[in-house]
């Protein structure tokens, strides 16, 4: 490993919530009458492709002066501060089906989606299914748990939300490139650590040809940047397994000045998520979190969240550390998510 680069980083990417906050027109767009309308012929045109929905490319989804506008959102989140909120995708009146094409088709203009977990998903649902998060074999996404701050398996992250919850499930976002240079300016003994691989566990989504667990640092230096990729909670349940070695007093300390900055209001920006919004975020720079809810009685009410996770032939550059022992990589060079060979791609439109 190179010795640490002392200086911060610097761009876009390192910004504060509370700046950001004040900034709000600069990262949110609200969907035009004109650019519902593409949408919804985009919709039909893809429907009338009769293909599955997992099938459907870029071609099957044209859109007019729509697509020069995701593709300025898309130079920002590959570029620019990373992240981004669309807001006003009619989902009222939109049938499942209808939503789960509009938002598929919204994807395939900002990357390619790959596998979400073992089952081959590349439509994800967030979705409470009654399971327990402390159970390693359940991911956060299956519960209505608070989910801390943490990074995807992909470029971009994507959700639309179709329902909220009664109470809670709110959305937060930090930059992981100022949670790395607070803790080099404060703790740069904690960035060494952090520098050094972590174990996780694969949650049971792996193939026969791979370990359980997996080794990978939280802060990656890569050319001139840091590119970070953390899941404490994956880190935590490698813990039972015997095989892999357990945590020292110093990655504790380091991920727990990690959360702490993370979770500081000085630096996270809290975002209002309602129905028709869609949240696009880079994981290589920007950690997400949730907090805990209360859902409705009712099934039909139930908060649900559409999920994507793309992979982008231009994204940032990262280095071979993060995909060597991790979950792989695309035809072109990208993070491939969580794919079990042999498992089919799929885009489901129930949680499962």
């Amino acid at each position: 490993m190179s010795a640490l680069n002392a200086e911060p980083v610097g761009g876009p990417q390192a910004w504060y919530g509370p700046d950001v906050a004040g900034n709000a027109a600069d990262w949110t767009y609200e969907l035009s009458v004109k650019d519902i309308s593409e949408i919804r012929s985009a919709v039909r045109t893809a429907q009338a492709a009769e293909l599955d929905i997992a099938a459907l490319r870029k071609e099957h989804f044209p859109l007019d002066t729509f697509a020069d506008r995701l593709a300025r959102l898309r130079r920002d989140l590959l570029s620019g501060r990373g992240f981004c909120l669309v807001r006003g995708l009619p989902v009222e009146t939109l049938s499942r089906e209808e939503a789960a094409v509009a938002f598929w088709g919204i994807g395939t203009h900002l990357g390619l989606a790959v596998s979400q977990n073992g089952k081959g998903h590349v439509l994800g649902h967030v979705k409470d299914l009654g399971l327990d998060y402390a159970d390693p074999n359940n991911r956060g996404y299956q519960t209505s748990a608070r989910l801390p701050y943490h990074t995807d398996y992909a470029d971009i992250v994507g959700l639309l939300c179709l329902r909220t919850a009664r109470e809670g499930g709110l959305s937060s976002i930090v930059s992981s490139v100022t949670v790395y240079n607070e803790m080099l300016g404060a703790r740069p003994d904690l960035v060494e650590v952090l520098r050094e691989p972590l174990f996780r566990t694969r949650w049971g989504e792996v193939g026969s040809d791979r370990p359980p667990w997996v080794e990978v640092p939280a802060f990656n230096l890569h050319e001139n940047g840091v590119v970070t990729t953390y899941v404490r909670s994956a880190v935590r349940k490698a813990q039972l397994m015997p095989e892999v070695p357990r945590i020292s007093a110093q990655q504790n300390e380091a991920m727990d000045y990690f959360d702490s900055l993370a979770e500081s209001p000085r630096l996270h920006l809290d975002m209002s998520f309602e129905r028709g919004d869609m949240q696009f975020l880079n994981n290589h720079w920007v950690l997400h979190s949730r907090t805990s809810y209360v859902d409705h009685d009712e099934p039909a009410e139930k908060r649900h969240l559409l999920r994507l996770w793309l992979a982008c032939n231009d994204g940032p550059p990262f280095p071979p550390a993060m995909t060597e022992s991790f979950q792989g990589l695309t035809a072109n060079g990208r993070p491939n998510g969580i794919h079990v060979p042999g498992v089919a791609f799929n885009a489901p439109l129930e949680a499962e």
